[in-house]
């Protein structure tokens, strides 16, 4: 292995020993079974907890405005989410969105409320790449930001999101600057996950394309492999080609919902997304040549295949041929009374066959 490929080995393995903290589970939800926290952050400082959603929005919405909300909810049911939706007055169209997802990666303004709707990807491990391999898993993030709420909606098995928490508690300065904060890091959040993909991604190609051109990849490479990661990349650009648009929107356009000073963060995670979608066209593009490159050797292979059996026919049809000639019991036929004519036609086949052969030898077709 490179050593490009040993040092994206020990990233993956550094990145996936971090401390995670799962506070999706049940156990952790004690304001309801789809409530994953609730938190009040005050000048970027975290607040004592309320015992209930309700009295947490009464709390912020007593200081006005220097401080706000952040609610995170793990797959609510539409009955869950009414009470949030009707708490903070949310466009029924983000709700129905929110609440189904499957939804494409969007920005959308309803008022003073921006929603956003992001792709969460990860790169599931394996110990060899097969046909039927899977090799991304993808899920779904929502988010909510107004005045004095941010509001996150996860679905899917992976995408936790309190490790990010912990480190917005971390810079206080940067929380301070409101809801756009917390958008600004779960997009940031989103792409580095993109990126470490794109990198495991990026090992597996190797692996493949090593594969295809080693001295026997015709005869043991699996086209399979190739258009499993075919499919698995086509995942991967659908969670992220669509964004390019919105953070692009975020970047440049005046939005109520997002503060001046966190716009210029988005140019940031804009740029770290092109270079996503780069990597994904390219990979794109090494995997059709790696697939055409895999199918040009198979043809090799058996036109190869193809020359030895056309030789030997060929071969063989010399005796086949003397054998018939003299199997047609003429009485008159040529050394057919002579006492050597016997091994004569044998030795004529023979030295027949050892021309061709050496012919065909010489020509490389055998």
């Amino acid at each position: 292995m490179s050593m490009v490929g040993n040092l994206r080995k020990v990233a993956n393995l550094a990145r996936r020993a971090r401390r995670r903290v799962d506070l999706s589970h049940p156990g952790r939800s004690p304001l309801g079974s789809s409530v994953v926290n609730c938190v009040i952050y005050r000048d970027g400082i975290r607040q004592e907890a309320s015992p209930t959603v309700e009295e947490s929005v009464a709390r912020v919405r007593k200081t006005r405005g220097d401080a706000f909300l952040w609610l995170g909810l793990h797959e609510p049911s539409e009955t869950e989410f009414a009470r949030v939706t009707e708490l903070f007055g949310l466009h029924p169209l983000a709700v129905e969105d929110a609440v189904h997802a499957h939804q494409r990666p969007k920005v959308e303004q309803y008022g003073d409320v921006l929603f956003a709707v992001f792709k969460t990807v990860t790169y599931v491990e394996h110990e060899q790449l097969t046909a039927t391999s899977e090799v991304v898993d993808t899920g779904e993030l929502m988010v909510f930001t107004g005045p004095d709420f941010a509001i996150t909606v996860r679905h899917g098995r992976h995408g936790s999101l309190g490790p990010l928490r912990e480190d917005l508690e971390a810079e206080p300065q940067q929380l301070a600057k409101g809801p756009s904060a917390v958008l600004h890091a779960i997009a940031d959040h989103v792409v580095d996950d993109y990126l470490s993909v794109t990198d495991a991604v990026q090992n597996d190609i190797d692996a493949v394309e090593s594969d295809v051109f080693s001295p026997r990849s015709a005869r043991s490479a699996d086209a399979g492999r190739i258009y499993q990661l075919k499919r698995e990349l086509l995942e991967l650009k659908r969670a992220v080609i669509p964004l390019g648009r919105p953070l692009a929107w975020l970047a440049t356009e005046p939005c109520p919902a997002v503060d001046p000073g966190i716009r210029a963060y988005f140019r940031d995670v804009a740029d770290h997304l092109a270079r996503v979608t780069e990597q994904i066209t390219a990979f794109d593009g090494l995997l059709d040549s790696i697939l055409q490159a895999h199918l040009a050797q198979v043809t090799v292979a058996q036109n190869e295949d193809m020359r030895k059996i056309t030789a030997w026919a060929a071969i063989i049809a010399v005796p086949t041929m003397v054998c018939g000639v003299y199997g047609m019991n003429f009485d008159h036929m040529p050394e057919l009374r002579w006492r050597f004519g016997y091994p004569m036609v044998l030795a004529v086949i023979a030295t027949a066959c050892f021309v061709i052969h050496r012919g065909f030898k010489r020509n490389g077709w055998l």
